[in-house]
């Protein structure tokens, strides 16, 4: 497959969230300036998004909002259904094993793990805290597709080891440091401070 920048898929995905928010609302057709405007783009960059993944829509008509948001699933892949494993109990790894949403978009959390013994065996609904020191062997068990890993960024290094030696080959990684994986694993890492950075320059600079 060709090599798609990561802003693209970003942008993909905001299309997506907006096409089944209007057909929620009973709407048939979009044009690429309307899509545009509501992902803060431009339409030829729309067009352009698209285009990497084939032809849509007819001059003129513009976009079937059910047919472009059914294809956009499955560019993004989520006809499928991906077991993902949540490492680090705390905040914040205990709100995403509580949220339901996942689910809703094919992503089923199955496993919680931490190495906090006061955490270890707590209950997150139908989820069991497990020791970090199982998630090799349950990793070849249960075959995890995704680690979200939301752990201390001092801790965060050796637990990608581990993920990584469990055969895991994507990361979600919240804390605020870089890692290093093998070339066949992809990582993504969710930097609050910075995403709270761009709108502080978005509320610095209104009406400049």
């Amino acid at each position: 497959m060709k090599r798609i920048a990561e802003s693209t898929v970003r942008r993909l995905s905001l299309y997506l969230s907006f096409l089944e928010g209007i057909e929620r609302q009973g709407v048939k057709t979009i044009s690429s300036d309307e899509l545009a405007q509501l992902g803060g783009t431009t339409s030829a960059q729309v067009r352009k998004d698209l285009s990497l993944f084939g032809s849509f829509g007819k001059r003129g008509l513009g976009y079937s909002v059910p047919e472009l948001s059914e294809k956009l699933r499955e560019i993004l892949g989520l006809g499928k259904q991906w077991r993902v494993c949540i490492i680090g109990a705390g905040k914040i790894g205990a709100a995403l094993a509580r949220y339901h949403g996942f689910a809703d978009r094919g992503f089923n959390v199955t496993a919680v793990y931490d190495s906090d013994p006061a955490k270890i065996g707590k209950r997150f609904e139908n989820l069991v805290v497990r020791p970090i020191s199982d998630l090799e062997k349950d990793g070849a068990k249960q075959d995890f597709d995704i680690a979200v890993v939301a752990t201390p960024a001092e801790a965060t290094p050796a637990v990608v080891r581990e993920v990584v030696r469990s055969g895991i080959k994507a990361i979600l990684n919240f804390a605020p440091v870089q890692i290093s994986v093998p070339a066949d694993v992809t990582v993504r890492t969710v930097n609050m401070a910075m995403e709270l950075e761009g709108l502080s320059f978005a509320l610095s600079n209104r009406g400049e």
